[in-house]
């Protein structure tokens, strides 16, 4: 009896050192991103007006932007790339049909900017499951120029974008440049999660993985490559089928043998307002389709849930001194990375403003993304899909 009991406090004692253990990774991560973070900002490029600065490298360019439907900073999302400091480039717009209602906003700009070199086409044919990459298809057909810069349509930027994302391609070597993406979001609190998730959790999970490994994908909201470069990856056609364009994108070029960079000219990307549901089912899509497309790095993401496994280690923690330690680790730790990354990094409003939102973030994302284990299928633009190695395949309407 004495031998079965000694043996029961033995592997109790045995999962207590490792949840304690455990518990000690994400701490660590916390700091080996806000240590990337920092790296980042000390790589800053000084401005220079020198005649053989990169930045004086100003070819002609081609602004390709898929867009459906609108949101609360549409107008001036579109009004900021007709404000552009460069010499020559061009904007082409694509919407699924001539019904978007992005469609009268966009003649509206033209209009009111004829000195840019505006164009709008719609009706694309349907070559994969991915509707934005079907568009990109026909818009890399109809740009005039080698360089094409891809952004979304809820994306707004600042008059030296264009000098800055293009001045890197003076290197042959470079295949693609991406940027990050400061937050305007409404006043809403599942807009302000997503914002502050992106912020100070995504963009730490980015930075870590440029600095480890080098970027080897891109982030969607922007995205300046080549034709010639898009040519050796088998064209925008390649990932037609696939729900992670940007990163597929980014990933492919690497592949071939560019240099993927990551751009200290930051974004701003749109969060607009959402009831609970559309929040909760937003995120499983999203977390779902990193799963589903990455399988073994989703895994490895629950040692980066730094709330969950600093809890687990209160609750096992032999003394009150070790589990308040682990908490105060946790809450500490947690919020230097977001301020250094979400505020430093980003520059995001909602992260500099409401920082307390972390730890509630936290708590929901954890549930989020147990919860996308659930299924192989996503919702995405009122259509069904399942999902196999990142490739989407439409399901039949009920």
């Amino acid at each position: 009896m004495q031998s079965a009991w000694q043996s029961i406090v033995s592997m109790h004692s045995l999962w207590r050192d490792a949840i304690l253990l455990i518990a000690l990774a994400p701490l660590a991560y916390y700091i080996v991103a806000t240590s990337a973070a920092l790296r980042f900002l000390r790589r800053k490029p000084k401005t220079s007006s020198s005649s053989n600065s990169p930045k004086n490298f100003t070819p002609p360019v081609s602004l390709l932007k898929p867009v459906h439907g609108i949101d609360f900073g549409s107008v001036e999302n579109f009004e900021s790339f007709c404000r552009q400091n460069y010499p020559e480039y061009e904007i082409l717009f694509a919407v699924n049909d001539d019904s978007d209602p992005a469609v009268p906003l966009i003649r509206d700009v033209a209009s009111r900017f004829p000195e840019r070199n505006i164009r709008l086409i719609s009706g694309a044919p349907q070559i994969g499951a991915n509707k934005k990459v079907n568009n990109l298809i026909e818009l890399a057909r109809a740009a005039r120029h080698e360089i094409i810069i891809l952004t979304d349509g809820d994306v707004r930027v600042l008059p030296d974008y264009l000098r800055e994302v293009v001045a890197p391609f003076a290197d042959p070597k470079i295949g693609a440049v991406t940027s990050f993406y400061r937050g305007i979001a409404q006043k809403n609190l599942a807009a302000e999660l997503e914002a502050i998730g992106a912020a100070s959790d995504f963009f730490a999970g980015v930075l870590v993985a440029e600095w480890m490994e080098g970027m080897s994908f891109a982030l969607g909201a922007s995205i300046a490559t080549t034709k010639s470069w898009v040519a050796k990856i088998g064209g925008f056609e390649a990932i037609a089928d696939m729900h992670s364009d940007d990163y597929e994108l980014g990933y492919r070029i690497a592949k071939a043998g560019g240099k993927i960079v990551l751009s200290h000219e930051l974004v701003w990307t749109m969060y607009p307002a959402q009831s609970a549901p559309g929040f909760w089912n937003h995120q499983v899509r999203w977390l779902r389709t990193v799963r589903l497309s990455r399988p073994l790095s989703f895994v490895g993401l629950i040692f980066t849930h730094g709330l969950p496994w600093a809890i687990a280690a209160a609750l096992v923690a032999p003394t009150t001194s070790i589990a308040t330690a682990y908490l105060a680790a946790y809450l500490v730790l947690r919020l230097i990375t977001a301020w250094v990354v979400g505020v430093r990094v980003s520059g995001d409003a909602t992260a500099r403003q409401k920082l307390w939102l972390v730890p509630l973030r936290d708590a929901i994302h954890f549930v989020i993304w147990l919860a996308s284990f659930a299924s192989n299928k996503i919702t995405w633009g009122g259509e069904q899909f399942t999902m196999r190695e990142g490739r989407m395949t439409p399901l039949p309407r009920p």
